[in-house]
């Protein structure tokens, strides 16, 4: 596939990865209202995902023997170290503070890819950082629930390194010889994820009756199992499967300022189905957060100054190629 068409179809994905992902709000937000604690329906989530994810998980069980480390720290940190770390912030700090600081993975990517990998960054990308971080302030309101607490600073701060390495390990082993199938990647990650979060969430606990009711949609009564259903096969299934598959195309670095478009998606959804309206600041600040992704994804990345990078296809690109309670890579 040519270069252009690669990243036309990488944008494609991410773009339906940042939807899929900012829907998971409206759809948990009822089940929650309804009387599930939060960290039981990121457990029911995440659990749920990975059942679906199982037999993808047994046709590429290979994986455990060759990247057993991918996909240890994949699970750890792109699916549960994300969610948890955002929903320990949620209990200290705002969540519009919390969302903002999470969300402040994109420039935490550019670093990585700058000073860690030391592979180029251009300007264009740093830019489209700081507008669309700029823009989700805007979008959060994060002016209107300022409270400084260190602790919940510092686990938001948490979630966002976990983002990070949501970017940076879908990326990881796209210049090998036989790279590791992202399906496979994706569907361990979510059993150890799964794990993980059991402990945590400890859902033995969890009031299961809720599941067989009905909750509010803006009004009106859906079944608390379709809400479940959207959460787990479009929130996170189709979200994770269709986020590491863009970043393969992308890069880490575009593919993370892309995802910011989550947090403007997830606001835009609750206004239309929850009712919860959207002022001036917070659609002018929608409006900065597209130009900053527009203006990242479209900048061609610079040529190293001595010779391609390892692994590259001589553009700075990687051969072979991405709540209120919005996904956390996510939430997720």
């Amino acid at each position: 596939m040519h270069a252009s068409q690669r990243r036309s179809a990488g944008l494609g994905l991410a773009l339906v990865s940042t939807f899929a992902f900012g829907g998971s709000g409206v759809a948990a937000k009822p089940l929650i209202e309804a009387g599930l604690d939060p960290l039981h329906v990121v457990w029911l989530r995440v659990t749920g995902a990975a059942l679906v994810m199982l037999p993808v998980a047994w046709r590429h069980r290979a994986l455990l023997r060759r990247k057993p480390g991918l996909l240890a720290g994949f699970g750890l940190l792109a699916v549960a170290g994300v969610q948890a770390f955002y929903f320990a912030s949620l209990s200290r700090i705002p969540v519009g503070v919390a969302l903002l600081i999470e969300y402040l993975a994109p420039a935490l990517v550019l670093g990585w890819v700058r000073f860690v990998q030391r592979r180029p960054v251009t300007r264009a990308a740093a830019l489209g950082v700081v507008l669309a971080v700029g823009g989700l302030a805007c979008v959060v309101q994060v002016w209107s629930g300022l409270s400084f607490d260190l602790l919940g600073l510092l686990l938001a701060l948490a979630a966002a390194c976990c983002q990070v390495g949501y970017f940076v390990l879908s990326d990881q082993g796209t210049d090998e010889a036989e790279p590791a199938d992202p399906l496979g990647v994706i569907a361990y990650g979510l059993l150890i994820g799964a794990l993980v979060l059991t402990v945590i969430a400890r859902p033995w606990g969890m009031d299961a009756s809720v599941l067989a009711g009905r909750a509010d949609l803006g009004g009106s009564s859906v079944p608390a199992w379709l809400l479940l259903g959207w959460i787990v096969l479009i929130a996170t299934v189709l979200a994770y499967v269709t986020g590491v598959v863009s970043i393969r195309r992308l890069s880490p670095q575009v593919a993370g300022v892309v995802a910011c478009l989550e947090a403007v998606v997830a606001t835009v959804l609750a206004w239309v189905l929850l009712g919860e309206h959207l002022d001036a600041p917070q659609l002018a600040g929608g409006a900065l957060v597209l130009v900053g992704a527009f203006i990242a994804q479209s900048a061609a990345p610079k040529a190293p100054s001595e010779g391609p990078v390892a692994g590259s296809d001589g553009e700075g690109l990687p051969a072979g190629h991405e709540e209120r309670l919005s996904g956390g890579r996510a939430t997720p």
